[in-house]
């Protein structure tokens, strides 16, 4: 119990750290978003309504301590500014429509390729030596391949040449989006390709590593020991070798599982998925300054949470971390 307040507190102040960037960084840039609808409108903004649009934006000529409480102040109401790009929508209205598309992609196709690879690695690890070692040369091959070329080829070969799938959306734009079988079905099918790209192009990467981590650990004293002892294979290697390897794992586990507030961003502008990835490439291609701060925010904050939750794994996993704390 120590040992997780200590994290937390840890946690708590890289939390703040990041609020704290979060704010500074758009105000120490050059520029800011008023400027930019300035240079847009060619000359037809009044001075009258570029202050109203500063006001709308928090953009004042307070002191920065002031201002900097009332961020605070603005995130404690989950209150992140208004878009630039979709202006008057705010940013929160925007992110919390994206992330549920990048939550239901992503996350499941994450959680999906990591139970996949370390049970595959895992068994390629106990089978070593054998047949099953002529695999690791492909898997090393698929993990090389970057995400958005195997998003090109997938889409080449089964949406573009044979029309298994379609290529792009997160839905047919012909329905209405609602709580209805059909509905969810076109989400399923037009999510089908993108989530294969993902466990495709991720799952090689968890194999290899749990195989690696597998056969270290197979050659340790302890295991040796349950061997000689004559417990069951089953227990053994799940027990003792699988329990143990797979604690490096977790961390990349939970850095995956941050990253998926983010979004596979190549993957989902690839397929013109409407998911975070997307929404931040779109932020970015229209210099829309409040939507970028508040996606970064949030991806922030999403791995310092993971990172948390995969220290508390490490407690429960590693009796050593108790005894440590």
């Amino acid at each position: 119990m120590r040992f997780l307040l200590k994290k937390l507190a840890l946690y708590a102040f890289i939390a703040w750290a990041a609020l704290t960037l979060n704010f500074l960084i758009p105000r120490l840039m050059p520029g800011d978003p008023v400027q930019v609808l300035i240079a847009a409108s060619e000359g037809q903004l009044t001075p009258e309504a570029a202050e109203a649009i500063k006001a709308q934006f928090g953009i004042t000529d307070d002191p920065l301590l002031v201002q900097y409480l009332a961020y605070l102040g603005d995130l404690a109401r989950l209150d992140l500014g208004v878009s630039l790009s979709h202006f008057p929508v705010p940013v929160s209205d925007i992110i919390s429509g994206a992330m549920p598309w990048t939550l239901g992609l992503v996350g499941v196709a994450t959680v999906i390729s990591f139970l996949l690879g370390t049970g595959l690695g895992v068994l390629l690890a106990w089978r070593r030596g054998t047949w099953s070692d002529h695999v690791l040369p492909a898997l090393t091959f698929l993990n090389a391949i970057p995400y958005f070329w195997m998003a090109l080829i997938l889409v080449l070969l089964l949406a573009v040449t044979l029309g298994w799938f379609p290529y792009a959306g997160g839905y047919d734009r012909t329905m209405f989006p609602e709580l209805a079988l059909p509905f969810i079905g076109s989400v399923l099918y037009h999510a089908a390709l993108p989530a294969l790209t993902i466990v495709i192009g991720s799952f090689a990467g968890w194999v290899l590593q749990m195989r690696n981590m597998t056969v270290t650990v197979l050659g340790e004293d302890y295991v040796s020991m349950a061997e000689a002892k004559g417990l069951p294979r089953r227990t053994v290697l799940f027990g003792y070798a699988a329990r143990n390897a797979i604690l490096p794992s977790i961390t990349g586990f939970a850095l995956a599982l941050g990253a998926v507030v983010g979004g596979s961003m190549l993957t989902e502008v690839i397929f013109n998925y409407p998911g975070l990835g997307y929404t931040l490439f779109q932020a970015v291609s229209a210099q829309d300054f409040p939507l970028m701060q508040g996606l970064f925010l949030i991806i922030s904050l999403a791995v310092i949470a993971a990172n948390l939750i995969a220290d508390a794994a490490y407690v429960v996993l590693d009796p050593r971390t108790r005894q440590g704390a």
